[in-house]
Order: structure tokens, then sequence, then C-alpha cells
């Protein structure tokens, strides 16, 4: 080799190791990266930072004037004590370790990391709320993530101003992710929610749940890293691989607690988990700070077994009536308030599982189950008769699985071969696969007489939230940009499937089901044709409402203790909600109170429509936050009201009667509706009043809720699966709104729907 070839080939390497060298530190010009099959455009370097690397909130106050406007629009001339408060009660950040895998750069629609940081920025000036609670799942404890949530809060606490009267309060909080294997040990989520920001007023570790619901949310073992492989096939976000991965490693790598001290014994760096909601009780106990916890997603099938139900939570040894003041009836992954008459499976009288027929409002899973098998039999030339065994045989095999995993039974089956199975049709934005025997409205009428003495019920308070995990606090005032509002998830684009495809271990499609012992649930990816059809379910977030003497955080707190609280489905709807007669004519009771009677009671509730919203950000909000900020928050829009609202629609009061003796039916004790009123239209909103007439002559308790409908606009996911049905009403297609590149991220795959709002109840005993 010359002198000239051995220069030549010096310098191409020399250049060869430059361009190396800029890749690995993400300093190559744009067309080097192009060259790598994982490329995508970042021209706002979206994954510069991780979860791993705290923000800072923006300092600046909101004017003045607004807090004053908010204040003066919110109060009853009848009740002047007492403003109209909305807040979020279910923010997730990427500091929760589902979220932080959404965030992924390979993910449709992702766009970085949300720490705890920017749910203070996004509340106080994209969502304009009034308060918020961080619960990011307690399974995915790291000391570090646990401790910058906490510093977070009290640091958008500080920025807030007077406390008094603050822009914003924050609080803390964690999610008890328990999920069951079967309906007898299934408790489902629950968020445990703190009044304090003070660090000797919270425990020092939050407390997980024990079995597969950790799967779900977090591997603690170094299993759970991606593969290094992402960082080659997109090396300009490998950093941000490698800090998923260091993640998981800081999750392996936290002891497990001595199970034998008391909660505040045990050191703060150690993962401490229960497996009941009375243990979880007798923890928080330990600590001794005042706290709620707030079940919440109860109906969401995704993660519900078959047949579970209140019944067996509802014991001494798991019910706590301070704590469990509250529920959510709806929140961003769907409603969860009715109670519809349909199941999974029915037992025969031989007490066999077996498969009920479908009806008009539901097709059952296990139906469609042998529906699937019968038409691959007979697409292979099978003889029918043969064809209609194996569909018999393909809904016996579903109805035996004890878990969410009937789904596996059918070997390979994809989202349009369920057609809409499983879901509720008739119910507004239902949770998807919906179990209507953990509604909030089952769970209302359900009373464990074991003790005639001392009864237990459920007296709840309802709330709505966004169960967000991208730190979008409030983030139903819009109906707009699905993909960034939502938790629909999905992969980029069709390479990043095929990487994810080549990995996945699912059955090959065939004309035949699987038994229960053949399934594996393990190595499916969670069946990946549920989770694909669960993105259709995922809707702009709920908001609670609290009546509050106040705008301070003791007076939000005592408000939600009361239950003098509502929930909406994200928009601003003003709500009062009153038993006027609760000793004669002289006491009037707000909604969530508890009373004696041994007289009809009389009601009277009034509702305004919320603003319309302008499109956009206001102009202080565009002054104040920086425009990069602003863009990865929102996509440059925020709640940014008009003078204008909603019209209500109707008014709808639900009454329940709970169980008076042991094994009495449940369906025929809730009443819903149990009136109507339609609203006259008008910008002053609706007020009705009422009675019921039949309450002493029943002689026995009840309870009774309003529900508010705001007129229809274009909603997310409004149509869900999209279903197309025949003129017998049997469903014949669906088209899914995907979470990945199969839907277009503009898309919001919108139906028109009415917005609704729920009070609290109102719990009338009576008493001769």
């Amino acid at each position: 080799m010359g002198l000239k070839m051995v220069k030549k080939f010096a310098i191409a390497v020399a250049v060869l190791g430059i361009v190396v060298a800029l890749i690995l530190t993400n300093h190559a010009p744009e067309p080097v990266y192009r060259l790598f099959p994982g490329y995508f455009e970042d021209p706002n370097l979206a994954w510069e930072t991780s979860p791993l690397s705290p923000e800072t909130i923006t300092k600046e106050r909101l004017p003045k004037v607004v807090i004053e406007a908010r204040t003066n629009s919110r109060i009853n001339e009848t009740r002047p004590d007492k403003q109209i408060l909305f807040g979020d009660t279910h923010v997730h950040t990427t500091n929760s370790a589902d979220a932080f895998m959404y965030s992924l750069p390979m993910m449709h629609g992702a766009s970085g990391a949300y720490p705890p940081a920017f749910a203070c920025d996004y509340a106080r000036f994209v969502s304009q709320l009034d308060f918020y609670f961080l619960t990011d799942h307690a399974e995915s404890f790291t000391l570090s993530q646990w401790r910058d949530g906490m510093d977070s809060v009290r640091q958008c606490n500080r920025t807030a101003g007077d406390p008094m009267n603050p822009d914003i309060v924050a609080f803390l909080g964690w999610e008890w992710t328990q999920v069951g294997t079967v309906a007898e040990n299934h408790y489902g989520h629950h968020n445990v929610l703190f009044k304090d920001d003070d660090p000797d007023k919270l425990p020092s570790h939050p407390i997980a749940s024990v079995g597969v619901g950790v799967a779900t949310i977090a591997t603690r073992s170094n299993d759970g890293k991606q593969s290094a492989i992402l960082g080659v096939l997109d090396p300009r976000h490998k950093d941000y691989y490698a800090s998923y991965n260091t993640w998981v490693e800081n999750m392996a790598g936290t002891p497990v607690c001595d199970p034998s001290l008391p909660s505040p014994s045990l050191p703060a760096n150690c993962y401490e988990s229960v497996a009941t909601p009375g243990e979880l009780f007798k923890k928080l106990d330990e600590w001794g700070f005042d706290n709620i916890v707030v079940p919440h997603g109860t109906s969401w099938g995704f993660y519900t077994p078959p047949n579970a139900n209140w019944t067996h939570q509802l014991t001494k040894a798991d019910s706590d009536t301070d704590k469990t003041r509250l529920i959510e009836v709806y929140s961003g992954h769907g409603n969860s308030e009715v109670f519809r008459d349909f199941t999974v499976r029915t037992r025969s009288d031989k007490g066999q599982w077996v498969c009920p027929a479908p009806q008009t409002n539901y097709l059952p899973a296990c139906w469609q189950a042998g529906e699937i098998i019968a038409d691959r039999c007979l697409a292979e030339g099978i003889d029918p008769d043969e064809c209609n065994t194996r569909a018999a045989e393909a809904r016996h095999n579903f109805v035996q699985v004890d878990t969410i995993y009937g789904f596996m039974t059918v070997p390979g089956s994809t989202p349009k071969e369920w057609l809409d199975a499983g879901q509720a049709r008739d119910v507004f934005l239902p949770a998807f696969n919906y179990k209507p025997r953990k509604s909030v409205q089952y769970g209302l009428a359900l009373q464990n007489l074991e003790d005639p003495e001392n009864p237990l019920r459920y007296r709840w308070g309802f709330i709505g939230s966004t169960d967000t995990h991208s730190a979008r606090a409030g983030h139903g005032f819009k109906q707009l940009d699905r993909v960034n509002t939502t938790d629909s998830t999905g992969v980029r684009d069709s390479f990043w499937e095929s990487i994810f495809a080549s990995t996945a271990v699912v059955s090959k499609t065939a004309p035949r089901s699987l038994t229960a012992d053949q399934i594996d649930p393990v190595s499916a990816k969670i069946f990946a044709s549920e989770f694909e059809r669960t993105n259709s379910f995922l809707n702009a977030g709920g908001i609670a409402a609290v009546h509050a003497q106040g705008r301070d955080r003791d007076a939000i707190w005592d408000a939600m203790k009361r239950r003098e609280v509502y929930g909406t489905s994200g928009h601003r709807m003003l709500l009062w909600f009153d038993l006027v007669n609760a000793k004669g004519d002289n006491l009037s009771l707000p909604m969530g109170s508890d009373v004696n009677m041994d007289s009809n009671p009389r009601f009277s509730a009034k509702v305004i429509g919320s603003f319309k919203q302008l499109p956009g950000c206001p102009d202080y909000v565009v002054k104040t936050l920086e425009q990069k900020r602003l863009q990865k928050l929102s996509l440059g829009e925020c709640y940014h009201p008009s003078d204008e609202r909603y019209l209500i629609d109707r008014i709808e009061v639900i009454k329940i009667r709970p169980q008076s003796y042991v094994g009495e039916e449940v369906p025929p004790l809730i009443e819903d509706p149990w009136r109507t009123f339609e609203c006259l239209p008008s910008v002053e909103g609706c007020t009705i009043e009422f009675k019921d007439p039949d309450f002493v002559a029943d002689g026995r308790d009840a309870l009774y809720y309003i529900r508010a409908h705001e007129q229809a606009i274009p909603t997310i996911n409004g149509g869900n699966l999209r279903t197309d049905f025949d003129g017998q009403g049997n469903a014949i297609n669906t088209g899914p709104c995907f979470g990945d590149y199969r839907t277009a991220e503009k898309d919001d795959c919108q139906k028109p729907l009415s917005q609704q709002a729920w009070s609290s109840p109102i719990f009338v005993n009576f008493k001769q």
C-alpha cells in the first residue's frame, strides 16, 4: 500500500471515528440519522431529558383578575359562603413506569418525559385548575422519584402565592394498583390521597400492591429492561432508552421491606407492599396521617376478572368508611357509574360455567369466540355440523378461564374478529370490557347484613378525574388532540411494529379454540388484540369539583371529607344538589349528606352549563410560558373560556335502595333514571325540584343523586369501536380507533355526545 493510500485510509478512519463520535454524542448532522431504520423527525429534541432529570416549575404567578373571575362565576346565591373549585385527583407523570414506557421514542404520538414539574405548570396555566393530586404508581417506587414528586408538590405550592388564596393547591398521594388473578382476590385500583405536603406529615415511602398488578405497571427485576438494539436502531435517542433501563435497575435494586416491622419503622428506601385493602388501611393507620382512599376504574374489564363483584370487599376486614368516602365515577379510562344486568358468564343449575346469549345492549365475548371459530371452520370447508360443535366448544372453553385471559382461547385473534364483544353498548363512554357488578351503582345497592346491628354499606361521594399518564391534569376541557390528550398509545410506524412483532409469542390462527391449560398469558404480550381494542375507550379526562369554604388546602380537603363534591366528564358545569326538608322546612343539606328522616324527602338541584372554549391559549399564558414548553405541554391549546355557556339538555335523578335483607336481588333496587326533567334552553342553566312520595310508605333507606347532560358536542372516541349494526341490531363490523400509526395522529375519532356531570348522593335513612 502506497503512502497516499495509507493517508487516505487514515483520513477515512478518522472521519468515520468523528462521525461515530458525533452519533454517539447526538451531535451528528440530521442526514446521518436518516440512514438509521428507526429515524423520525424530532425538531424540538423532545427526548433531550428523561424522567430521571427533575424539572423546575415556572415561577410566574397567574394574574389576580383570573382568580377573582373564577370565584365570582362559581358562587350560588343560596350558598354564598361556598365556591366551586375544580381539580384532578388522579395525575400520573413519567415517574410512573408505565407512563415512562408510553413516552419512549418509538411510541406513536409520544413527546418525551413529563416529570412532576410539568403537572404543576399544566394545572396552573394550561388547564387552569384550582387543585391537583400527584398519584404515581406505588409499584414504580424508587426513593429518588418519590422525593422528586414530593419536592415538586412543595415547590408548586410555594410558587402559588398566598396559601389562603393561592393560584393552585398541589397535593401528594399514590396509586395502589391492585389486580387479582380471579374475582375472589380482586380489589382493584385505589388512590391514596394525603392532605399535607410537609415531608414530616407524609409517609417516607408509598405502599404498593401485591399480585399481578405489579407486572402491568413495572417489572421490578432486570428482566424488564429494553433491548440495547433500540439504541442502535435509533441512536439519536439511545440515552433515553438507557435511562429507562437505569430506572428498571433502580427498581430491581430497591430492597424489600421487612414485613414484620410497622411501616413508620422501615427505612425510606425499601419496597413495601400489601395484598388487601384491609392491610393497606392498617399500614396507613400506623402512619397516622389524614388520608382518603379512592377506588377508581372499578368496572374497567381490561384487568378485572370475570364475575368480579363488590361483595367480597364489603367486609369488616376490608372496609373503612372513614377512609373510603369518595369514588371515581369517571376518568379518561372510561365511565364506571352504571349497572347493567349482563355478565361474562353464568352458572347453570348444575353449577357449571356457561356462556350467556347475546342481549340488545351486550354481546358476550364467549359468544363471539364461538362465532369466530365457526367462521374460520367454515372458511376451511369443514362440515357445518362439525363447525357448530367447535363453536359450542369455543364458548365453553372461554368461560372456563377464571382470569382476564379468556380471549386467548381463540388463537391468533384480531380486533376486527371480536367486533364489540364485551362492551356496554348503551353506556356513556364506558370502561372497556365493562364489568357491571363492579360499577358504582351496584356497590351502592349492596349491604352486608351479617351483623344486623352494624350493617356495612358504601357511602361514596362522586368525583371525576383524568388518570392522565402525561402530567396533563384536568385535560378534558377541549375534545381535541386525541393522541396528545388521552393515554392512547402504540408503536410509531410499521418498522417499529415489525420489531415488536418479532419478539412477541402469539399463537397462530386456527379453526379450533384452546382450553384454559393451553393458553400462555405470560408470553403473549397481554393478548395484543385486546390491548388494541382498549385504545378506543381512552377519553379526555374527567374532573373533580368541590364546594369549598375558601380556596386554601384545608377548605378543599374538608369539602372532600364531607363528600360535598361532584364529578364531570371534563366540562366545568356548575352543579348544586340539596335536600331541602331535612328537618321540616328549616334545614337544607347539600350533596354528600347522610340524614335520618321519617317524612318524604324533597330535593332541589341547579346545573349551569360550562363555558364554550376559544381556540388556543389566553394571552397571559402565551406570554408566560416558553413557546417550546407550551407546545410540549398542550400543543398550544389551553382552557380558554368564552363568555358563552353550553346549554343543559336534561337532568336525570337516580334512586337506589340498599339491600334490606340477605340475598335481596340487586337489579330492582337500582332505578336509573327514577325521574327525568327536560330542561328549557337557558343561559341561566336548569333548576328542578322534586319529592319522593313513596319513601315513608316503602319504609326503607334510599339514596338519590342527579346526572346532568349538557348539549352534545363532538367527543374524542365518542363512538368507541365505531360499530356497524345490521337491521336486527347485530354487530357486523367495527372501525377501532387505534393508538398506533394505523390511526392518524390528527384523527380525534369524534362522535357527538352530551358531556355529563354527577352529583354526590344524598343518603336518606328511614327512621320512625
